[in-house]
Formats: C-alpha cells, structure tokens, sequence
C-alpha cells in the first residue's frame, strides 16, 4: 500500500440524516460531496477505508484532455478548468502544474492516429498539436530512441493524487460535508420504490439520494441490489523514484512505459503497453459485453490468473443490510504490483532515456481500476432504482476527470442545468442496467 497518502480525519457522529449519502471516498465521490456541500446541499460521505486509499491515490496524476474518448472531452476541458483553482478551492497544495504532456510515437501509424484525434477535437479547441522533430528534441532532450513524431498538449497537467484528494475532503467538510471514513456502507432503504436511508455499519443514514462512487467495489454493491452493474476491474502497477536530476520536465507516454515528474522531484513511472486483465468469476459472466474491447485491446492486453478468482469466487454476492458486509471484511484493496511489467517498463524507459539509468526506486504498489465495456463512466441516476445515482467506471480516467464529473453529478442530483451533456454517460445505454430490477 503507498504509505504516502495524506491522512484525513473522520468526523465522529454519524448524522442521522443528510440531503446526500455519497458512497465512496475516491476523487469522484469526494467531489461530488465537494460541489453539492458548496451549494448548501446536507452531504455525507461514507469511506469503508481511508479518503484516496485504492485507485484515486495510487494512480499516474496525469490531467490531461489529450487522447480523451470524443465523449470525455468537453468533461476533460471542465476538469481542467477546475483543477486550475483547485489550490484556491481547497487551500492546499494539490501538485497541480501544466507542465505539458506528451505521446511519443514508434511508428507513422501512430502519428496518423494521433493526427486523426486531433481533428475530431478540433471543434472543442483542444490546443493539442503534433511535434515536429527539431520540437521533439528540444523538450525531451538526451532521448536515445528514434522517434516518428509526436502529439503535445502543453496545457495538460500533473497533480499529486496523495495530496488533491485528501485537500478535496477537507474542503468539502469545511463547506458542511460530513466525512466519515471506516465507516462501509452495507446497503440502501426504500420507501414507495425510492431511496430513503442508507444503512451503514454504524447506523442509518436517513436521505434523498445516494450517489455509489465506489470505484472497483460499485459491480459488488449493486449486484445485492439486483442491479447488474457491467464493470470489470484491471490491474494498474505503478512506482515511484526518489529525487532525479537530468530527466525531461514533460509527462511522456510511449508505446511500452510513461512517466511524470513529481512534486518531490522524482518520476511516476508505469509501463503504458501492458493492461493486465485478472481472470475472475465476473470475466465469463461479461464476457459477451467485453468482447469488443478485447479484440480491440488485444495487442497491449495481459491476462492473469492467480489467486485474485478463488478470492472473488469466494467473496458474497448477497448479504442482509444486518450481516458484516464484504467492505467491512476487505477494508482497502491493495493488490501487489506485477513487478515483471514494472521492470519491463523501467528497461524500456532507460533505452529510451538513458538519465533514468540513475534513478533509484522508492515504492512500488498497484490498484484495481473498474472499467466498462465502452471505457467510458457510468453517470445518472440508476433506471431500476429512484433516487439512486451511479458514478462508476471510470476505466482509468478518473484522477484527471473526477472534478468535472462531481460537478456533474451536483448538477443531476439537484436538477441544475449540467455542466456537459450527460447524454453519453447514462447507465441506460447498457441494456443491464436499463433493465428491471432483479429480486434479491
């Protein structure tokens, strides 16, 4: 586990009641709780674990609209935008920089991919362009690879996930948030087919509305709803080095590693062409929904059996709202790094640079990030169950958009016009979820 992730305290008493239960203390609940606390909504989070302590603090910290899904972009843009006051907002250091991000291409394929993105983007007046050689040069100096061209954006940013969200949390309970960690959420009441209570470990929370932004725990949760929620969860390894002098100041993703300069002067660095795929009870179950992706993602996809199916074999699918749920049981998921793929990217990026001959390793962990069959998030309210609002599936994306999204979500909840069209993010585009609710 990153043992780097600042530490938010919980607030003591459970209230008895709030306008807003959201469940889960990742950068999307934590700003959904942030936004809707701001606009005097009653608002109370509820963390099985600790604030940021799975994917949302263990992840690259890239902001970036670059590459986005044509979907995300405009979200990505107004992630942006908030992220840039994001310090003022929270009073924090959150490590936001636009420091500049790059994808550096192998092959002409790949800059004509990257041309092509740049031009559906266009409308949107996304700045990112493609470098010419002399350009690539000059901003990632001392490269020992040959390189085919270049897509930058030097808008796009790096922010410390350790520090922004723990900061988020507090602000949102400076504005009236209740923030409650160690504190799992076991299941929901209804009155007349709506949501009106959630009821915890430690109690009941009478409500209007329940948003479940619980990352690669949502499919679980929803399933003791009869909800079958179509998510999967992939394994994303990542380290971090101590201070480095020499290496570029720009992100920098390549076909086989990535890596971003750090607040503490060291480097994030992950192996961007290798997706490990666990094998796991809910893989044959949605293997009809994932198909496509697979088939696209095949070339970068590493499958993995081990120990990770027998304990999702094992793991309740069902539980009465009086039972210890699995969330009490399992606090934090804290996977352990794939240190093949780590190593693979460490060798590729020092081929590629040769100033990270130098670096040392300081820590190394992984997380689990829930992923759609699109790869694009689940937001709005659930068709089969009134009053309760999906935020899931972020399928990697959420450091960078989370902001944007929990705006969004304020915007749902409490009928404001939305900050974006929600049209592409709806749960009933998948027939699952547009499905009636099942008995349990």
């Amino acid at each position: 586990m990153p043992l780097h992730v600042d530490p938010v305290r919980p607030d003591e008493a459970l209230p008895g009641r709030a306008d807003v239960v959201v469940i889960g203390g990742g950068v999307v609940g934590v700003s959904t709780a942030l936004f809707l606390a701001e606009r005097g909504v009653s608002v109370a989070l509820c963390e099985k674990g600790r604030i940021a302590g799975e994917q949302s603090g263990r992840n690259w910290g890239w902001v970036r609209v670059m590459g986005r899904d044509p979907k995300e972009i405009a979200l990505a843009i107004e992630s942006k935008r908030i992220w840039q006051g994001m310090r003022q907002m929270t009073g924090a250091e959150t490590g936001y920089r636009e420091a500049g991000i790059a994808y550096l291409c192998d092959t002409e394929a790949q800059v004509a991919e990257h041309e092509a993105w740049i031009a559906r983007a266009r409308p949107y007046g996304v700045e990112s362009r493609m470098l010419s050689q002399a350009e690539i040069a000059e901003r990632f100096p001392g490269s020992a690879r040959s390189w085919a061209g270049a897509i930058f954006t030097a808008g796009d940013a790096r922010a410390e996930p350790a520090h922004a969200v723990p900061a988020m949390a507090e602000a949102a309970r400076r504005r009236g948030a209740a923030i409650l960690t160690g504190c799992a959420v076991r299941g929901l009441e209804t009155t007349g087919g709506r949501v009106s209570a959630v009821v915890t470990e430690k109690g009941r929370i009478d409500c209007d509305a329940a948003v479940l932004a619980a990352g690669a725990w949502s499919r679980l949760f929803c399933g003791n709803l009869g909800i079958d929620l179509p998510s999967l969860k992939v394994l994303g390894s990542v380290m971090r080095t101590k201070p480095l002098e020499g290496a570029p100041e720009h992100a920098a993703g390549a076909s086989d590693f990535a890596f971003r300069k750090r607040l503490d002067g060291g480097y994030t660095i992950a192996h961007r062409g290798a997706t490990v795929a666990e094998i796991v009870p809910d893989t044959f179950r949605l293997m009809g929904d994932f198909l496509p992706a697979l088939k696209a993602q095949w070339s970068n996809l590493r499958l993995h059996v081990g120990a990770r199916f027998l304990e999702e074999w094992r793991l309740r699918r069902r539980w009465r709202l009086d039972e210890v749920s699995p969330f009490e049981e399992v606090r934090v998921l804290d996977p352990a790094p794939m240190d093949k793929v780590l190593d693979e990217g460490r060798e590729n990026l020092m081929r590629a640079f040769p100033a990270f001959a130098r670096m040392e390793i300081a820590e190394r962990w992984a997380g689990l990030i829930d992923t759609t069959p699109d790869a694009v998030p689940v937001m709005g309210e659930a068709p089969a169950l009134p009053g309760l609002f999906l935020a899931c599936g972020f399928s990697g994306h959420g450091f960078g958009i989370g902001p944007g999204a929990g705006k969004l979500m304020a915007d749902l909840i409490t009928g404001a016009p939305p900050v974006v069209d929600p049209a592409p993010y709806r749960p009933a585009r998948f027939a699952r979820l547009a499905a009636p609710l099942r008995a349990h």
